[in-house]
């Protein structure tokens, strides 16, 4: 499949970048991630070994596009928890 990434063209194959991501460990997820196998990866990560492309160098939504058009399961960042306010109880 043709797709642009960080104004690059690239042909990206489903088993080319499964057979990429062999090997590489997964970094803590902190934003939006892609499993690949049995692996959850971060989306840059990802983006960064196919492309072979400084992660500055692209945006997540760029890659997570692209990987979701080859078949993988891409999964926005988690919302950050928000506090309750100063001087708020929850009763049930």
């Amino acid at each position: 499949m043709r797709c642009v990434i960080a104004r690059f063209p690239f042909d990206l194959i489903k088993s080319e970048v499964e057979q990429s991501m062999t090997g590489i460990r997964p970094e803590p997820v902190t934003s939006s991630s892609v499993t690949i196998g049995s692996h959850t990866y971060p989306v840059k990560q990802v983006g960064e070994v196919i492309t072979k492309q400084d992660r500055r160098d692209f945006t997540e939504f760029e890659v997570a596009r692209a990987l979701t058009r080859l078949g993988f399961t891409c999964r926005p960042a988690a919302a950050p928890a928000r506090p309750a306010a100063a001087g708020w109880t929850e009763t049930a």
